[in-house]
């Protein structure tokens, strides 16, 4: 067993116990930040004279060494030490000797795992953040292309009012917005550096711990506490709780692509790389990528709650309860990623019916409260002007035919306000084009809307 302790056990540690306590099989995905978080370490020791300038030049070029070997292929992280922190220090006293012990002085696994996780943690916003953007720019090119399709904008499921494609898109838009802002937030908060905390009161070195921060580039320094330093984990549930939103929000798009690609809607069709087909049935072209995205949802969700689960119970300071924050994160964090790379795609190669769209708008008497503000502009109140609509839509259901369709007899049979202005009045570019307020629907409006998105697509106000 390659471990860091034991001087004090007079017998070792039972085989499955330390497979059970052991963390390689997951935390070894960390290397590169425990590399880089020692390399930084033995600079500020090499800085404090607490470790020669020799040994210093040694221990860092052992660790770049390794870091090296490991990306090429040559060096494999092996499941016999204890942890990812293990295992680099052993292989680099492996390589360079005694100096090599003295890497972990002024140093515990606590704050060091801590670091890791940190630096895992902001690299993976960077990505994150990333395929966000990607997304956006797909959404902001389907908008610009359909400003003027319509289709009918639904509440309670139910068809309500007439809006465009791109406004509908526009939503979507807007909550990835956010969620890249809640990532900037999280990133800048979780800016801080652990190291140097000790296992949790610090240490009797007189450490440099602003140049060590400096170095990691922490833009905050050092952090404040040594005690919250290793048990904080507040920026991973952080994270956790913006990727179970940004789930949220790609779950919800997800259900409306599922609705619109069934044949009752026939809104769009889904390009055949990212659809699938059924084993029995041969008609079959199924919507799996979306219900994927979908079903992984509360597969991230269940991350968030493993999390605040194992934190709420434990004392100051750290406890080996908080390995726990590692596999459930480190699969959010995938699932999250590929999710939006794979939706990316999917959407981007989305075919609109847009003719199905306006159809399902007309049909769907999505202008049934425009006909009523018709009446209301000629002098009707508009709670008669509703019952009057209410009564033309449910002879139109019986007829089989759309507002627009009906005569203008049957029209004035219900009022004899109504005049022949009423079919330019019922047109869904009359209804969307006239909703002109700041984030409607209306030509002009969205024109205007999509100029804030270009500029800020061209700013790319990125995490990083």
């Amino acid at each position: 067993m390659a471990q860091l302790w034991g001087g004090r056990f007079s017998s070792e540690t039972d085989s499955s116990a330390y497979a059970f306590n052991a963390s390689i099989a997951f935390d070894k995905r960390l290397y590169k930040e425990d590399i880089a978080g020692s390399i930084a370490h033995a600079e500020m020791l090499k800085k404090r004279q607490i470790i020669s300038e020799e040994e210093g030049k040694s221990i860092i070029d052992g660790l770049i060494s390794i870091r090296e070997d490991l990306e090429a292929g040559k060096l494999e992280i092996s499941d016999e030490y204890e942890d990812i922190h293990s295992f680099v220090e052993s292989v680099l006293t492996e390589r360079i000797g005694q100096a090599g012990k003295k890497l972990h002085t002024g140093r515990s696994r606590n704050d060091q795992v801590a670091l890791d996780m940190k630096l895992y943690v902001r690299n993976h916003i960077n990505v994150l953040d990333k395929a966000l953007f990607d997304l956006l720019e797909t959404l902001y090119s389907i908008m610009e292309s359909n400003v003027d399709t319509f289709m009918p904008g639904f509440t309670h499921l139910q068809k309500a009012q007439p809006v465009t494609l791109a406004h509908h898109m526009g939503a979507y838009f807007e909550m990835f917005m956010r969620d890249r802002d809640r990532l900037k937030d999280i990133k800048k908060r979780m800016n801080t550096c652990p190291l140097g905390s000790g296992a949790l009161a610090g240490t009797t070195y007189e450490l440099d711990r602003e140049y060590t921060a400096s170095l990691l580039l922490f833009e905050g320094g050092p952090t404040r506490n040594s005690m919250d330093s290793v048990s904080d984990r507040d920026y991973l549930l952080e994270y956790l709780s913006a990727l179970s939103i940004i789930m949220m929000h790609l779950s919800r798009f997800s259900e409306e692509i599922i609705i619109w690609n069934s044949n009752e809607y026939g809104f769009i069709e889904i390009d055949d790389r990212y659809s699938t087909g059924s084993s029995i049935m041969p008609q079959k072209k199924n919507p799996d990528i979306a219900e994927l995205v979908r079903g992984k949802t509360g597969r991230v969700y269940g991350a968030l709650m493993s999390m605040l689960t194992t934190m709420k119970g434990i004392p100051l300071a750290y406890d080996k309860d908080m390995q726990e924050d590692k596999e459930v994160s480190f699969d959010a964090m995938d699932n999250v990623l590929n999710c939006l790379i794979q939706f990316k795609g999917m959407l981007s190669t989305l075919k609109f019916n847009n003719e199905t769209m306006e159809k399902s708008a007309k049909r769907g008497f999505t202008n049934a409260t425009d006909a009523a503000d018709y009446l209301v502009k000629k002098g009707v109140p508009f709670r008669d002007a509703h019952s009057i609509v209410g009564r033309l839509v449910l002879f139109a259901i019986a007829e089989k035919r759309s507002l627009d369709e009906l005569t203008l007899d049957e029209f004035k049979r219900e009022s004899h306000v109504f005049d022949e202005d009423i079919y330019e009045a019922l047109s869904l570019k009359t209804c969307v084009d006239k909703r002109l307020t700041f984030g409607a629907p209306g030509h002009l409006s969205m024109v205007r809307i999509l100029e804030i998105y270009k500029n800020y697509l061209k700013s790319d106000e990125a995490c990083s």
